[in-house]
């Protein structure tokens, strides 16, 4: 690292601060974060890729192997074990955004969600000093339904939040079909966007009507049917639905029913009754 790397950044002093140049610090230098990214850089560009005296196939011993290709050889004489997602793992990769948790909740794009897990953070400061205190929120583009808020104060876990107008939808969508709908109607309100975008849906699954009448144009049957191809990324329980009586057969009468005894370990099974 110090011959390969270290001594052509700028700023780069030598060994120690003993060796180090006259009047540096009115030279221009890189951070720590800027060096961390250099750093990385270089290790996925260059020392990945660079020979090592110390891979060395007793097969091939006039021969150095980089690490990408001593990586693969091990791969392909051993295999690997492919590791599906967990859903922390899925929500990580989502889009993130800095939000603030107010009394009402988070807005995103004039959409409010909110949840009783999101009390402690309630207009309280993240922790996060280069964010400002704000919180760090993850969305589904393909799915408003749900947002997920990382707890800065906890274990960092993720706390998630719905949609508070989400039973005005009967299907999901994303943030396509709201966009459509809100440049539509630049000053509606979140209930009017909601509604708005039911309607659009609904239409759209209806089909065009046998008669004349109203049609939907191009755009919205692109944005309806991107949004039917898109399933939720993660399904929303179903309601629960009322128990239904059930119907009894006319003219027949029910068989009797006889109830079985309660298994009873410490009985002896050998007993007569």
């Amino acid at each position: 690292m110090a011959t390969l790397f270290a001594q052509f950044v700028a700023g780069y002093t030598g060994r120690s601060t003993d060796h180090r140049g006259r009047h540096l610090e009115r030279e221009r230098l890189w951070s720590l974060l800027e060096l961390q990214e250099l750093l990385d850089e270089w290790i996925v560009a260059a020392w990945q890729n660079r020979p090592h005296d110390g891979l060395r196939d007793p097969a091939h011993p006039g021969r150095a192997f980089t690490p990408n290709e001593k990586y693969a050889a091990l791969i392909e004489a051993c295999g690997y074990v492919p590791v599906a997602l967990s859903g922390d793992d899925y929500v990580e990769l989502l889009p993130a955004l800095w939000r603030v948790v107010n009394d009402y909740g988070i807005k995103i794009k004039n959409r409010i969600y909110d949840s009783e897990e999101l009390g402690p953070m309630r207009r309280q400061h993240s922790g996060v000093q280069a964010k400002h205190g704000l919180w760090e929120v993850h969305h589904d583009p393909y799915d408003v339904s749900r947002i997920w808020v990382r707890d800065h104060h906890g274990d960092g876990g993720w706390v998630p939040a719905t949609w508070k107008h989400l039973k005005r939808v009967p299907v999901p969508f994303g943030d396509l079909a709201w966009d459509h709908v809100a440049q539509q109607l630049p000053e509606a309100t979140e209930e009017e966007l909601a509604d708005a975008v039911s309607a659009l849906l609904t239409r759209a699954h209806a089909g065009p009507p046998g008669e004349p009448g109203p049609r939907t144009n191009r755009r919205e049957r692109r944005v309806a049917a991107r949004t039917k191809n898109t399933g939720p990324s993660i399904p929303a329980p179903k309601p629960a639905e009322p128990d239904q009586p059930e119907d009894e057969p006319d003219g027949e009468s029910l068989a009797e029913v006889i109830p079985l005894g309660l298994f009873d370990p410490l009985e002896d099974p050998w007993r007569r009754k």
